[in-house]
């Protein structure tokens, strides 16, 4: 199928090659030559990978873990495996109007088996494995870059020849040490990317190997690859989404360097109406047309089945994910969008301002061309016009062939997150540069061998070079430290993004959970000063206000977030207990069935229903209430415990014991449901199985003064009177100003000391 032409690069590129051996030659004064042979370079750079992202190893589940792991029921044993393949990245059903329509089943999968391995949510051997990743996946660069500039050569044998050993070295020493890689490698979440860029690669040297000299294999070997190299392709798109840009890359390295396809000469024949152009091989060349049908058909055939599988809906995303999208005009739009390419470029070329999140005006918009920051596209377009002009008209073919694969790793991987296409739900993220970095280092190692080709301050460029390695190494150290904890990643973006919303209200929910409301409310109130639309932030300030009795401002921003979002079921629900505990009871009803209205699986909103109804001696409504959260959430031990606790007052025994027994077998383990029905039980004078429930329950919370107070009661009516007194007085020594308590402990002493009278 694929003729003799394409192994052009082993015979007929000897001219090519020489150059190539020149350039990596330039860079002999920064890489001796005792490192150089592909093991010792791979285990060097294998072991810096390592180093650079160790710290992070011990890290705590950070920010979008929380809900892509700890939170996704797709990683428990109870969840079918065939769930994976329906479910987003979340675990959310891809149907729902609430889905991410991120589909990355591959790598929830090896999140499960993780789980599966470690025994449960341990971060340990998720954040190991994301290091190792990163480590095999720099490993993988040596030989990737060892094809980008030495091209592909291969012995008799069929073994390819590494023929720019300093290059390939010092680009995967400048991949593994970059700082913009460690979201991908110290954020769990980030394995999604770490899998699409190992399955990339793979890719994009099996489809090297379909041109690999040999007699004995012939055509079908190559169609083979072809083959093999859609199939890792798909299995990339299967991680992440970005996978699929892989099959455009191989078409391009086909076209520009086994079919040596110059695009400049082209376009001036075409101009100029050249005959010539009918006899240009590379038109005549069935192999390639043969191959560019095969990546086109496997590159629909994925579309096709994703769409299938995903539904034609797009993902719902708001303003403050990707304000520009939003923009009316058009050119406020582009101009935007530029100006994003320009701040992804700049992580790229100075990777030390680093934030976990970009967006809710972390980058104000730019309404106007007045605005300064105009120059950092006009900076990114000259550059960018500089390299595409270098790369179709330099008559280096060598030095077309580098910048146009630099390029193309730079922008096709990019693609997916580029605004062009969709909108995306980001403004910058640094997750997505892990594979246009490669591109990335690939023109940085062509300048520095450029620099050295023409300057004689050798020494000063091995400095830069030198220093650059160490500098990130540092840099990554630091980083994957303050990704160990959500408390150092949130803090270290106030200074990065100082204007983001978002990053005072993680540090204030950080606050929050640790039990600081004060200094909660501080960093809430600033999340809303910045961003007056952000609806989280103001429900989660309206419960802790609400926690405060300050409830009049609770109310108003709770209404306000409603108003702002009416379908936010979790602010309906909180504006419903604050209505509440104002004495609104119609108000507080309707707030709570608007909320189950927009969630109807909402377990919390029908316990809050079924308390307001207790409120109101609604007992039956109550009831209703309490039994629909459990039918939803079997193990919502509080909307159990109230259903005995109202039966046991309304002197419905028989049926309280009932629900109690039915709770226990649902959640065998709560104290609290053991005390309840050992209550009940006491009253129906079943006095043998109620002590052993009670001290089941004093044994499973032993410091609390209320279980060993009803014990003493227990006792107390059964006759027990020793066993009694010692239980008043453990409970009493718990808690001393139980007003119940103390008067039948006072009851009892009062009966023993009459019985001592008698007895004397």
């Amino acid at each position: 199928m694929i003729p003799n032409q394409h192994n052009a690069g082993a015979g007929s590129h000897q001219p090519a090659v020489f150059r190539m051996a020149v350039l990596d030659t330039d860079l002999d004064h920064i890489l001796p030559s005792s490192v150089l042979p592909p093991f010792w370079a791979k285990l060097v750079v294998g072991s810096v990978a390592i180093v650079c992202f160790a710290r992070s190893y011990d890290g705590d589940f950070v920010f979008d873990d929380s809900e892509a792991i700890v939170n996704n029921k797709d990683l428990q044993a109870e969840t079918p495996l065939g769930d994976l393949w329906h479910h987003d990245f979340w675990g959310s059903r891809l149907s729902s109007n609430t889905s991410h329509k991120s589909y990355r089943p591959l790598t929830v999968l090896t999140f499960r088996i993780n789980y599966y391995l470690s025994g449960g949510f341990h971060p340990v051997g998720f954040h190991m494995v994301n290091i190792l990743l990163h480590s095999g996946i720099s490993v993988l660069m040596v030989d990737v870059f060892s094809v980008l500039f030495g091209g592909l050569q291969y012995t008799s044998k069929g073994r390819r020849l590494h023929l720019a050993p300093r290059a390939s070295l010092l680009a995967a020493l400048l991949f593994a040490v970059h700082p913009v890689h460690t979201e991908c490698v110290a954020g769990v979440v980030g394995r999604a990317d770490l899998l699409c860029a190992l399955f990339f690669l793979l890719s994009f040297l099996g489809y090297c190997k379909a041109f690999r000299e040999s007699n004995k294999e012939g055509a079908h070997s190559s169609t083979f690859w072809v083959l093999l190299s859609i199939f890792l392709g798909a299995v990339a798109m299967l991680c992440k989404e970005q996978g699929i840009t892989v099959l455009g890359l191989n078409a391009v390295f086909d076209i520009l360097v086994i079919g040596k396809f110059n695009v400049l000469e082209i376009v001036q024949k075409v101009l100029h109406k050249d005959k010539s152009l009918e006899n240009l091989g590379m038109l005549r060349n069935g192999g390639l047309l043969f191959r560019m049908t095969l990546l086109t058909s496997g590159g629909a055939g994925m579309l096709y089945v994703r769409w299938r599988i995903m539904g034609t809906g797009p993902p719902a995303f708001t303003e403050v994910d990707n304000p520009a999208s939003f923009a009316d005009s058009m050119l406020v739009r582009a101009i935007n969008y530029n100006y994003y390419y320009s701040l992804n470029a700049w992580l790229l070329l100075c990777p030390w301002w680093l934030c976990f999140d970009w967006s809710m005006g972390c980058i104000p918009l730019i309404k106007s061309v007045s605005d300064w920051r105009v120059i950092a596209l006009a900076a990114l377009w000259f550059c960018l016009i500089g390299l595409i002009c270098q790369a179709l008209c330099s008559e280096d073919g060598h030095k077309r062939r580098i910048l146009t694969l630099g390029l193309g790793f730079l922008v096709i991987p990019f693609l997916p997150a580029s605004n062009l296409f969709f909108r995306v739900g980001f403004v910058v993220a640094e997750r997505v540069l892990y594979l246009p970095s490669v591109g990335y280092c690939v023109l940085l190692t062509f300048g520095f061998g450029a620099l050295s080709k023409h300057t004689k301050k050798k020494k000063l460029i091995a400095a830069v070079v030198l220093g650059i390695l160490f500098i990130n190494t540092l840099r990554c150290v630091k980083r994957s430290g303050e990704w160990r904890s959500e408390e150092q990643l949130f803090r270290s973006a106030l200074s990065v993004c100082p204007l983001n919303a978002k990053v005072h209200y993680n540090i204030g929910k950080n606050l929050a959970d640790k039990g600081n409301q004060t200094a909660a409310i501080r960093y809430y109130r600033e999340a809303v000063r910045l961003n007056p639309k952000y609806v989280h932030a103001m429900n989660n300030l309206g419960n802790i206000l609400k926690e405060r009795n300050e409830l009049q401002e609770a109310e108003e921003l709770l209404s306000l977030a409603v108003q702002i979002q009416p379908d936010f079921a979790a602010a309906w629900m909180n504006l419903g207990i604050v209505q509440n505990s104002l004495k609104r009871f119609e108000a507080a009803e309707q707030s709570y069935w608007t909320a189950i209205k927009h969630r109807r699986k909402y377990p919390d909103c029908y316990y809050n229903l079924g308390r307001l109804y207790a409120d109101l001696n609604r007992h039956v409504d109550a009831l209703n209430a309490w039994r629909n959260a459990t039918v939803l959430k079997p193990e919502h031990s509080l909307a159990w415990n109230n259903m005995i606790i109202l039966l046991d007052n309304t002197g419905n025994l028989a049926q309280a014991e009932a629900v109690g027994r039915e709770a226990l077998e649902l959640i065998p383990n709560d104290h609290s449901l053991m005390f309840s029905l050992a209550n009940v039980l006491g009253k129906s004078q079943k006095y043998k199985e109620s002590e052993a429930l009670f001290l089941k329950a004093i044994k499973a919370n032993p410091n609390a003064a209320s279980y060993h107070g009803n014990l003493a009661v227990l006792y107390h009516r059964w006759g027990h009177l020793d066993l009694a007194k010692k239980h008043y007085e453990i409970s009493l020594q718990l808690d001393p100003m139980a007003s119940g308590t103390k008067e039948n402990y006072g009851l009892l002493r009062r009966k023993l000391e009459l019985m001592q009278k008698k007895d004397v």
